[in-house]
């Protein structure tokens, strides 16, 4: 069993022997007895994943810690965990996105989080432009093999109107200052035993989950929506998790072979669907998703400090198939992204009516 899973807890699930001993088996959603409760829990679904050093520990421990706010923000979540829990079938996650503001003064952008999944042995893989939505995107890749890809996107915010530009900039006026190359150098040359772990790990949490800028202007979220709502997304999530992705293939079960049953399940059970699926059957690359949810965001209005109801995260669904490789012409899983395709899922977060 994977060395940086809880011992005091006993680890249950349909296909244990895989779980338990072959490392390229993806079982994502696990069921443990807490002996302290006496009550079934879930674990995070990077926790199965065999780390084979210090790095990927704690990348892994990273990656759960972001997966629990996310879950328990994006209820939709649990309808799909119980559903492959009934039918014995496993989560693997194929990626997690994220969202940035690519900007001079101060300098941001995918940079702004790449580099501590890169100092983390994350490398590009693939890079991607959406110019009628003025993004650009990089996709990253680890070379354990089981790792999720990070899917980085940056909104070019010069290509703006000059309004939507200044409004942004005077935002960001206050952004934080960037992770320290001190901090980078604690990430890659992490031990187990090294002193600051815990802190890092702190400190990357609070990276990503916490505003890098002054809760911003009612207003201002509002008028930016009118030109971008990606723009107004990140004004008020900053660098939160987009969203996380269940790989359908990994499920196993006839009964959720493929990604249209996946779909219907989850709609049978109550969760509200994009109405079309991305890519044809039997293309390199299916996905589709749930219904962006709607949270409260903190905002100032009129000098005072409040919330409003904006859309957060939905939950996607992939589909990957295989493809010829070139330099072997072996079939290979697609393992990048379509950029037409992802263009249309960056639509989900829309607010309704505005």
């Amino acid at each position: 069993m994977s060395s940086h899973l809880n011992p005091t807890v006993e680890y249950k699930t349909d296909k244990l022997a895989r779980f338990a001993g072959v490392p390229n088996e993806h079982v994502g959603v696990v069921t443990i007895m807490n002996h302290a409760t006496h009550k079934p829990e879930l674990i995070g679904p990077h926790q199965a994943i065999e780390a084979r050093n210090a790095r990927e520990r704690f990348a892994l421990e990273l990656f759960d810690r972001l997966w629990d706010r996310y879950r328990q923000r994006v209820s939709y979540v649990a309808t799909y965990e119980h559903i492959v829990q009934s039918v014995g079938a496993r989560f693997f996650n194929d990626h997690i996105a994220f969202r940035t503001f690519a900007n001079q003064n101060p300098m941001a952008g995918i940079a702004s989080l790449s580099r501590l999944f890169e100092a983390l042995d994350y490398r590009p893989a693939g890079v991607y432009d959406f110019e009628d939505k003025h993004l650009n995107a990089i996709h990253y890749q680890h070379p354990h093999p089981e790792f999720p890809k990070l899917f980085i996107s940056e909104l070019k915010t010069w290509e703006l109107s000059d309004m939507s530009r200044h409004l942004i900039e005077v935002a960001m006026t206050n952004h934080r200052p960037a992770l320290s190359s001190k901090i980078l150098w604690s990430l890659a040359t992490l031990a187990d035993d090294s002193p600051n772990r815990t802190s890092l790990l702190e400190q990357l949490v609070e990276q990503i989950e916490s505003l890098p800028w002054d809760v911003p202007d009612r207003s201002i979220v509002e008028q930016l929506n009118c030109e971008s709502q990606y723009a107004a997304w990140v004004l008020v999530h900053g660098y939160n998790v987009n969203h996380f992705t269940s790989l359908v293939n990994s499920h196993e079960v006839d009964s959720l072979g493929s990604l249209e049953q996946t779909i219907a399940a989850l709609s049978a059970a109550g969760v509200p669907m994009k109405a079309e699926i991305e890519g044809e059957p039997g293309s390199k690359l299916r996905q589709s998703a749930t219904k962006a949810v709607t949270i409260d965001v903190a905002v100032m209005d009129k000098g005072r400090a409040t919330t409003m109801p904006w859309t957060y995260a939905y939950f996607e669904l992939a589909e990957r198939n295989l493809v010829i490789d070139a330099s072997t012409g072996k079939a290979v899983r697609f393992d990048g992204f379509l950029g037409a395709q992802a263009t249309n899922l960056f639509e989900m977060t829309r607010v309704a009516g505005k």
